[in-house]
């Protein structure tokens, strides 16, 4: 049975104008500009369903749809129909009202504004302010912390480290160096309770102190391996004993790149006299306020999550330890940790986040 013949759109002047105009326009909703397009393509001499789905790669039935829903209303029929449901009792004026004042207000001596505080001081209840807020991603009750290195050689410290994360010297080794201080021998005041069903490990929030120790480390950027040693004290002395171990562990042919911060024992004169003397040493120090260009600090956090966070000991030696056998099994399997940002990305970012605050800042003074 041959298919019934379909009716043929056809457009008046008016109508190619204004679904022209939908098609192009560049704040036109999406789905109404894609829905022009199939009636424009429709209304084409010889044009079929199968022939503008191919043409739009939509779906036949998609225009189909469209292709009647125009027929019957047109241009009218190319927008959504309302949905089913109650209609709303909040105007636009009241969410706007509740965004301005969110952003541009503070509730009396309150530092920010709580979905009871807001509801009673527009009379609108709680729920409404909450769905308002999680639409346009208001959080009054969150605050982030941010910090900018104001360190004048920032630039040129951070193409100089990236550059040997990215792409290590030949014949050379890059160590990211740092302490761990004042790390703490705690024990809980009763047994820490295993995991059960149901029920997640338990401890008690206080604790004992049995002393402290220091850890140095010496992270290998190449292999994710670690040359570490514990020291009570974390002065020039024991940095500089803390170089002769990695001088020690490091065979004799390799340059030793290592990546510092500007702690001021890495830069005593004791330590400069003792680096003269080992030319294959070159420290390259990090910008000031920016630990994050440390993998070692990466390492630590491993250290960190993994260990210390959720264990207890009773002195000082215990912890130390502890601390060393789970160094030997990380060695055992070490894994690297790959830094994929470039400086020039890096620099891209960091410009893009102060945009805004240069911005406004600019915008108070004129003021």
């Amino acid at each position: 049975m041959a298919s019934p013949k379909l009716e043929p759109v056809v457009l008046s002047d008016e109508e190619r104008s204004v679904l022209t105009g939908w098609a192009r326009r560049r704040k036109t909703a999406q789905a109404l500009a894609l829905r022009s397009r199939i009636v424009l393509a429709c209304a084409q001499d010889g044009a079929t369903i199968a022939s503008v789905s191919e043409g739009l790669e939509v779906s036949r039935a998609t225009v189909s749809k469209w292709r009647s829903r125009f027929l019957t209303g047109r241009l009218e029929g190319l927008s959504d129909e309302p949905r089913p449901g109650r209609p709303r009792t909040i105007t636009d004026e009241q969410v706007d009202q509740i965004i301005v004042k969110t952003l541009e207000e503070t509730p009396g001596q309150d530092t920010h504004w709580s979905t009871r505080g807001m509801a009673a001081a527009t009379g609108m209840s709680q729920s409404t302010v909450s769905r308002i807020w999680r639409a346009f991603g208001l959080k009054p009750h969150a605050v982030e912390t941010w910090k900018l290195s104001t360190d004048p050689q920032f630039v040129d410290k951070v193409r100089d480290v990236v550059g040997l994360y990215l792409s290590p010297p030949e014949n050379a080794l890059v160590l990211a160096v740092d302490e761990k201080s004042q790390m703490q021998a705690l024990d809980r005041t009763a047994p820490i309770l295993p995991v059960m069903p149901t029920t997640p490990a338990r401890m008690t929030h206080d604790y004992v102190r049995h002393g402290t120790t220091s850890l140095f480390a010496a992270y290998d950027i190449a292999s994710g391996s670690v040359i570490a040693h514990h020291y009570r004290r974390h002065r020039h002395q024991e940095f500089l004993r803390f170089l002769k171990l990695i001088d020690a562990a490091v065979p004799k042919d390799l340059d030793l790149h290592l990546v510092l911060d500007n702690y001021a024992t890495h830069k005593t004169p004791a330590v400069k006299a003792w680096l003269l003397k080992h030319p294959r040493f070159h420290l390259h120090f990090t910008a000031t306020s920016s630990s994050w260009m440390n993998l070692v600090e990466r390492w630590f956090a491993e250290l960190t999550n993994r260990k210390l966070r959720r264990s207890a000991h009773r002195s000082v030696t215990e912890l130390e330890a502890d601390v060393r056998r789970w160094i030997n099994e990380w060695n055992a399997d070490p894994k690297p940790f790959v830094w994929t940002k470039s400086a020039d990305d890096i620099l891209a970012t960091l410009a893009a986040y102060l945009r805004p605050l240069t911005a406004r800042t600019d915008s108070t003074t004129r003021k």
